[in-house]
């Protein structure tokens, strides 16, 4: 019965939530109002995918991740992770995910690193020699191999935060749900783990799935297949990067330094272009264009027309909207 039911929890998305909804009542009523964290999230995440989840403090986002990681229940509604409901199913749940926060102090300071990695993959039920193998894999791989049986209160933040990096991934989870992993680290660091994390998910064939939260507009942009953007405990838009950035309405600005340009006439009754100024500079023989346009097909006819006066280009820079433009869009403000 047990093996006829698997292939179908396997068709179920990674993560789904119906009407979820949590609500914090306070525990008398004298110390002020009910808070509702989350307010009627619908969320589908795909197997696979490397999900992002962008919101200002006391969005949510933290109150969903506790929610799927069965370390909270919520008040209405309903959450599946794996196929499996984080209530009714609560242990299947755990036995498929791990959780890593940013800037979290885990792990006992008495403890090597190695020491502190073998115990976290005992509470899955990992037998030891198959343990040690993947962690003295993974140590090396971030650059940790030197420091395995160094005590982790001798760590830097960066060290113990790729601890905890590899603690998480350590135990092989179907799906991880990565709070903040690159919070307050260098940018090596850093790099280190993104590298890491799209390898994990590509690699994998469709068997592995993360939920990222981030502060960093960038990292989003980069890692995540779809973005969904939360405030009030609301879902205000979820689809991949480059669509989210398509929903701003902002024009783009054309930038050209070409080598001395007599005739510039018509350049800017182009259609799509908005706006037209240039500068000669004499001395260096070059003249600067830019454009303000409104259609980005019109950057082809910009660049014939100024290649067909016998102008070189000498650097060209387009800008375009950014995921922090469609936040501050949706949200009303940037990152606290």
């Amino acid at each position: 019965m047990t093996a006829r039911s698997e292939p179908g929890k396997n068709m179920q998305p990674a993560v789904e939530t119906r009407s979820l909804t949590r609500v914090f009542h306070p525990k008398k009523k004298k110390e002020g109002k009910s808070v509702t964290a989350l307010d009627g999230v619908d969320l589908k995440i795909n197997r696979g995918e490397l999900f992002g989840l962008l919101g200002p403090n006391g969005a949510g986002k933290t109150t969903l991740l506790k929610i799927l990681s069965t370390l909270l229940l919520p008040t209405t509604g309903k959450a599946f992770v794996a196929g499996y409901d984080v209530e009714k199913d609560f242990v299947a749940v755990r036995k498929r995910i791990n959780m890593i926060s940013g800037g979290e102090i885990s792990g006992y300071g008495l403890l090597t690193v190695r020491e502190n990695l073998w115990m976290f993959s005992q509470f899955y039920g990992i037998k030891s020699a198959e343990a040690f193998s993947r962690i003295d894999e993974m140590l090396d791989l971030f650059g940790m191999a030197d420091k395995k049986n160094e005590k982790v209160r001798t760590l830097s933040t960066g060290q113990r935060q790729k601890m905890n990096v590899i603690r998480g991934f350590v135990t092989d989870p179907e799906i991880i749900f990565l709070d903040e992993p690159t919070l307050g680290l260098d940018v090596n660091a850093s790099r280190v783990i993104r590298e890491y994390i799209v390898d994990w998910v590509r690699k994998k064939d469709g068997d592995k799935t993360v939920l990222l939260t981030t502060h960093y507009m960038a990292e989003a942009d980069e890692l995540c297949d779809r973005i969904a953007i939360i405030d009030g405990g609301r879902i205000l838009a979820c689809d991949t990067p480059e669509n989210l950035k398509k929903l701003v309405r902002m024009n783009r600005t054309f930038k050209l330094d070409v080598t001395f340009m007599k005739d510039k006439s018509s350049l800017g009754s182009i259609k799509g272009v908005d706006n037209f100024t240039y500068f000669d500079d004499s001395e260096k023989e070059l003249t600067s264009l830019k454009f303000v346009l409104s259609d980005e097909a019109a950057v082809s006819d910009i660049v014939s027309l100024v290649l067909g006066r016998g102008a070189k280009i000498v650097s060209l820079q387009k800008t375009e909207p950014t995921l922090e433009d469609v936040f501050i869009k949706m949200v009303g403000k940037g990152f606290e």
